[in-house]
């Protein structure tokens, strides 16, 4: 892990989110013991270059770099584990929303932590269940299942709130390059797309599929989006500044495409179910 990234300490909400005191409410993670502890994996995400991947367990959660393969650190703890551990690249910083067998952290609350001090250094609390949590060095992206809120990671003021249709599978991606900043998310219509170009303040709405989305993908850059609908097999790419679509690929495979990961900026797989 890179050298510490520090950011102010505080707890922060959206409109119609419900903040609370970091010291009174949040249960702090206490390191298990040496002794092995048996664990469930809840969930698996990768980090913004694909480089590492995070596992979220029912007792903490565990960091793996790719190449070579091997796990680089692991925390177990005490009081459960987490649904959602989102990483910024390879510092430092995670993002970790409770989850899992016996979690004491609340689904409600994403906690912003900084594992070179072992510590909370921000708390954003909602009333309604945290679906995903997105970040880029400038931006942190906390999804619900009607709204998006999107904080300055700097200050962690409130930038923007974003109404979309519904949205439990807490679909939202961002662009990963310093000189863009790009998030697509779910419109207000089914099988509608809106991008955000923040640094161009230009929003574009996409008409993706007939169907709700069942999943999408920026290129590193932002400035193309592929995705996939619930209903079919069809992989539509689109350039993100005109909405145009550019590509049609139908998936060979048996089953629905449930995820789709870009490889480079032309290159898109499906992940069938």
């Amino acid at each position: 892990m890179s050298s510490p990234v520090l950011y102010p300490q505080g707890v922060y909400g959206g409109g119609d989110s419900r903040s609370s005191s970091t010291s009174s409410s949040f249960v702090r993670p206490e390191l298990e013991s040496s002794e092995t502890v048996e664990a469930e994996l809840v969930s698996v995400s990768w980090n913004q270059d694909s480089s590492c991947f995070a596992a979220g367990t029912s007792h903490g959660f565990r960091i793996y770099n790719c190449e070579p393969f091997k796990e680089t650190f692991r925390r177990d703890l005490k009081n459960g584990g987490f649904k959602i551990v989102e990483m910024l690249f390879r510092s430092n910083i995670l993002a970790l929303v409770g989850g899992g067998p016996n979690s004491q952290y609340p689904s409600t609350k994403a906690l912003i932590w900084d594992d070179h001090q072992s510590r909370c250094i921000s708390e954003f609390s909602f009333r309604s269940e945290i679906r995903a949590v997105k970040l880029r060095r400038d931006r942190i992206v906390v999804v619900l299942e009607h709204k998006i809120y999107v904080y300055s990671f700097v200050d962690l003021r409130l930038l923007l709130q974003i109404e979309t249709h519904a949205n439990p599978r807490g679909l939202c991606c961002l662009s990963h390059h310093s000189d863009t900043s790009v998030l697509a998310c779910p419109g207000l219509l089914r099988g509608e797309i809106r991008v955000e170009h923040f640094g161009l303040n230009m929003v574009q709405t996409i008409n993706a599929h007939d169907a709700s989305i069942a999943c999408m993908t920026l290129t590193l850059d932002g400035l193309l989006l592929a995705t996939a609908s619930t209903k079919g097999t069809l992989i539509r790419i689109f350039n993100t500044m005109d909405g145009t679509r550019l590509q049609e690929v139908e998936d060979w495979s048996s089953g629905l495409v449930q995820g789709l990961a870009c490889q480079s900026k032309l290159s898109t797989y499906g992940l069938p179910s």
